[in-house]
């Protein structure tokens, strides 16, 4: 419940307790004075004392002292009407010693993981009944009753790789691409596993059998996985399975990262409130809420049933400050997440590493070059060489309509800068006039974006059927005679023009270090609906964060991207 903290109330705040005569007319006194709050003393932490006697009443510190006129007036509002729907999606029961959001959350995660489970046996079942059927049919014999059992046996075996190589723990899941890096190498390990039974019992077992059999089952179970995971995104789109985050940091810092996760809504964090450093008012912080300074951390994460704390880095929280922090949210079991000044350097590439008993964050290098590297370009080249054979009734059918419907070549070529700074000429399907070139000066002044990119979401130039074409990406199509040739790359960065690489700044041009890409991080999340400096951050974000999995990734969403067709023009 909200108490009023205005500031003609801020003193009863601090008056003692007095008897209230009756008000049930039988002249028995109601109010008995204030009455100890009952300890949590069950739970997972219940060797974590209790506040010390006489303060369950005391009020927070953010209204302590002279109220300041100019302070954000968090407490009045700190249940908005708009709030998470999340905590009204179902009913649940309360974990005695835990915080009710924690609850809500170990709900709704608890759900997920038991999904996640259900759709890996179901995989492991369609693959392992679809392989022997394919090959043998519906007879059993002597012969292949062994490969009845292995197929049988096969969706228990998934389900131990994958807790073995902990694809069910939920650090590694609902975002980001450690997930499906679990799940590879799960597979990977069922492949040498039944290899290394088969040899030591001397079974006779076909290789191709098993070479087909769980190759399949990964497959479809990072394609049931990411189908979840979209559910998942979209249900927290809805304001659904959400976590409710304090920011503590700087009133700078903590409009950056609110308004970064509320654009990126999928990561489920919801920003409900902010605690500032000592002597800042919050005039400029409308949304969030502020709850008041970094001693009132604990307090707002009560009023605003909060199950996550952000700390964001600044130079008043310490490691001292920072631990004892972690040791009062610990009684409710309150997630505390540190926010590094190396937002863009994750995964494989940071390890901690201990220096003297000094824990030391050691970031290596990004993987540019090498055998790594290697894979990528022949994974580039087999995917391209599929997909020119899967979609050649696509090409034909797009190529006719370019060609029926307007004058000119079916193919439009124009140079971009590839791989460090070299240059090469891109093939696309023509979507304008043949003069569009030539309008774009006349058209300079109509651009939409706020980057060195010309953009216009109604451009003149376009044809009726490039329009289409735009609208699903398939005018990109002829791209994959580049990803063929050694040019461009499946994923990537998106291919620049000369001019816009003429107008980069120092930084930006570290895009130019990988091959330019049909698809990336650029192109699933907006496209052109994104900002220049958004676009930046993503495109080396994937520079400095490459790896099989992340293309993976990237290639699921492209799919759903390309259905959605926003920003795309």
């Amino acid at each position: 419940m909200s108490q009023d903290v205005s500031e003609d109330r801020a003193d009863a705040l601090i008056e003692p307790t007095v008897t209230l005569p009756a008000v049930d007319g039988r002249g028995v006194g109601l109010n008995q004075g204030p009455q100890r709050a009952p300890e949590r003393r069950s739970g997972l932490n219940t060797r974590i004392p209790g506040p010390a006697a006489g303060v369950e009443n005391a009020p927070p510190q953010a209204v302590r002292g002279e109220p300041m006129p100019a302070r954000n007036q968090a407490v009045e509002r700190h249940l908005p009407v708009g709030r998470n729907r999340s905590m009204a999606a179902r009913p649940f029961q309360r974990a005695r010693g835990r915080h009710a959001a924690m609850s809500r959350r170990q709900d709704w995660e608890r759900r997920y993981v038991r999904s996640l489970v259900l759709s890996d046996l179901s995989a492991g079942v369609v693959a392992g009944a679809g392989t022997f059927f394919t090959r043998f049919g519906d007879h059993v014999t002597a012969y292949n009753r062994q490969y009845l059992v292995w197929s049988a046996l096969m969706p228990l075996a998934l389900l131990l790789v994958l807790v073995a190589a902990r694809a069910y723990e939920r650090r590694y899941l609902f975002v980001g691409s450690d997930e499906y890096q679990r799940v590879l190498r799960g597979g990977a390990g069922l492949v040498g596993g039944a290899a290394v039974v088969s040899y030591a019992l001397n079974l006779d077992l076909a290789r191709s059998y098993v070479l087909v059999a769980c190759p399949l089952a990964i497959v479809a179970i990072v394609v049931l996985r990411f189908t979840l995971r979209k559910r998942l995104h979209l249900a927290r789109s809805r304001g659904e399975n959400l976590r409710r985050v304090i920011v503590v940091g700087h009133e700078h810092s903590v409009i950056g990262m609110t308004q970064q996760l509320r654009r990126e809504r999928y990561h489920g964090l919801e920003v409900v409130g902010a605690c500032l450093p000592p002597g800042a008012d919050g005039a400029g912080l409308t949304d969030p809420a502020v709850f008041g300074t970094f001693d009132d951390v604990a307090t707002a994460v009560e009023l605003a049933d909060a199950d996550t704390v952000v700390v964001l880095s600044c130079p008043e929280l310490d490691g001292a400050a920072v631990r004892r922090l972690a040791w009062r949210l610990e009684r409710d079991e309150v997630d505390l997440v540190v926010a590094s000044a190396l937002v863009d350097v994750a995964g494989a590439r940071t390890t901690i590493r201990p220096f003297d008993g000094l824990p030391m964050l050691h970031v290596e290098h990004p993987r540019l070059h090498g055998g790594s590297r290697l894979v990528k370009d022949l994974v580039d080249r087999i995917g391209a060489i599929l997909l020119l054979i899967l979609l050649t009734p696509v090409l034909l059918t797009v190529a006719l309509c370019v060609g029926l419907t307007s004058r000119g070549p079916v193919l439009f070529r124009q140079v971009r800068v590839g791989r460090d700074g070299r240059l090469f000429r891109i093939f696309k399907f023509r979507s304008m006039y043949v003069d569009a070139e030539a309008r774009l000066a006349e058209l300079r002044h109509l651009n939409e974006h706020d980057g060195v990119l010309f953009k216009i979401r109604d451009d003149p130039r376009v044809t009726p059927v490039g329009q289409w074409l735009r609208r699903f990406s398939l005018d990109e199509l002829p791209q994959l005679l580049n990803v063929l040739s050694g040019q461009m790359s499946l994923v990537g960065p998106r291919p620049p023009l000369p001019t816009e690489v003429a107008a980069y700044a120092d930084d930006v041009r570290r895009r130019l270090a990988v091959k330019p890409g049909m698809t990336g991080l650029w192109q699933v999340s907006g496209r052109s609906d994104l900002s220049w400096e958004e676009a930046v951050r993503l495109d080396l974000r994937y520079v400095e964060n490459w790896s099989l999995s992340l293309d993976l990734v990237i290639l699921l969403r492209t799919v759903t991207a390309v259905v959605r067709s926003s920003g795309a023009y």
